[in-house]
């Protein structure tokens, strides 16, 4: 019975077609089912407004955008909600957090996650919140370091909020704490496992393997292994040894179909497969392992299922991102383009194949996805320099860098 609840509230949350509502969109893919034309003319902003620091991505959804970053010159945070349409604040709430400071940041890096009419959020130094999204009302709080007497991480709080049923699930990282569970009424921890340091990577639910009356795999990337958890109590379906050792972010793990590739900026790019046998246990297949695709923190995206997209890094001497199309079979290289980006690019999948990329000096392109080689169809310098991936939503991309938050539209 307890299982059917959460599969019903799985399926029963509201998900807007057209809305951003999470990391890498709906189904944290990032791909949306829209489609935009080549533009010809300058890209023209419809509005903006002035944000606080953050690498947290903007989400959107059923007319809203949200946003979570620091407030100015102190150990604060704040949430804040703009009508999508006309930027116009609708709400705004801050709170207090513990002392952090990095030479590369102190906003939050992980990604607000909406769902239904809550909206949570998981800021740098471990404080989850979850509020009411009509009027900004904050339902809960909980400092989850605090809680669970954890050990904040260097790089701070990367993860963003899996929502799940009735639990928003996040890692926190440390002994019998590695997975955390919180309910998404109360804030009370429902479950919590395994001894791994924190995920820098964002979870995913992959539904891979096929279990009659079972829900999907909650999928986290911790810096030891990529693990499949069982939503309900985390339990461990299945395990992947992927050792590293994280110094920020990493990379959100590609699912296609039955594969998951995954990549850090020290071991590569791996393609693992997925059996299920008549025992009913899991197994994995290592299909492929490239080096060179060694990804820093810019995740990838699927298209079709004959393409994956990677933004694979070269550090030393000089900074450089590249875009590389590889067959997910075998790793292959179909195409590549050099100098993407210095650091980073956010991708988004359109309807048709077709690829946005936000780069990190803030230049906008639409290329095409499924071909045999890199094709740039059309490019726009649409906000400063940025290291965040945008959101795209109801024909409207919503960037922000250091400065502001811009909604451009792309559909007339």
């Amino acid at each position: 019975m307890r299982c059917l609840v959460v599969l019903i509230g799985l399926i029963a949350t509201p998900v807007f077609a057209d809305d951003w509502p999470q990391w890498l969109g709906a189904r944290r893919d990032g791909g949306t089912s829209e489609k935009i034309a080549p533009w010809k003319e300058a890209l023209k902003v419809l509005w903006r407004q002035p944000v606080g620091e953050a690498y947290s991505s903007p989400v959107v959804s059923n007319g809203r955008v949200f946003v979570h970053t620091r407030v100015k010159d102190k150990d604060e945070e704040e949430v804040v909600c703009y009508d999508a349409k006309d930027g116009k604040q609708l709400w705004r709430d801050s709170y207090p957090r513990a002392v952090y400071r990095s030479a590369v940041g102190t906003g939050p890096r992980a990604t607000p996650t909406v769902s239904g009419k809550r909206l949570y959020t998981f800021g740098i130094t471990g404080v989850l919140s979850c509020y009411a999204v009509e009027d900004g009302k904050r339902l809960w709080q909980v400092d989850a370091y605090k809680k669970l007497d954890a050990n904040l991480p260097t790089f701070g709080v990367c993860c963003s909020p899996l929502v799940v049923g009735d639990l928003v699930i996040v890692s926190v990282g440390g002994k019998g704490k590695c997975v955390v569970a919180f309910d998404t009424a109360s804030g009370e921890v429902r479950w919590q496992t395994l001894d791994d340091g924190a995920s820098s990577s964002s979870p995913i639910l992959f539904n891979g393997v096929k279990r009659e009356g079972a829900l999907p795999d909650v999928v986290f990337m911790t810096p030891l292994r990529l693990i499949g958890l069982d939503p309900l109590d985390g339990t461990m379906r299945w395990e992947f040894p992927i050792v590293f050792q994280p110094a920020g972010t990493s990379p959100t793990p590609m699912i296609l179909g039955d594969q998951i590739i995954a990549s850090t900026i020290s071991t590569g790019a791996v393609g693992i497969k997925f059996n299920l046998g008549d025992d009913e246990k899991v197994t994995t297949k290592e299909l492929w392992r490239d080096k060179q695709l060694s990804a820093y923190f810019s995740s990838g995206v699927a298209v079709g299922k004959s393409r994956a997209l990677l933004i694979t890094n070269v550090l030393d001497p000089i900074p450089n991102a590249t875009l590389r199309c590889v067959d997910p079979s075998s790793g292959k290289e179909i195409w590549k383009k050099s100098g993407i980006g210095y650091f980073h690019a956010g991708l988004i999948r359109m309807g048709d194949g077709r690829l946005l990329i936000l780069d990190d000096s803030g230049t906008l392109k639409l290329v095409e996805g499924e071909s045999s080689e890199y094709r740039e169809l059309s490019k726009a310098k649409i906000c400063r320099g940025t290291l965040i991936n945008p959101a795209f939503a109801n024909g409207h991309l919503y960037a922000r860098d250091d400065r502001e938050l811009v909604c451009v539209p792309l559909v007339p």
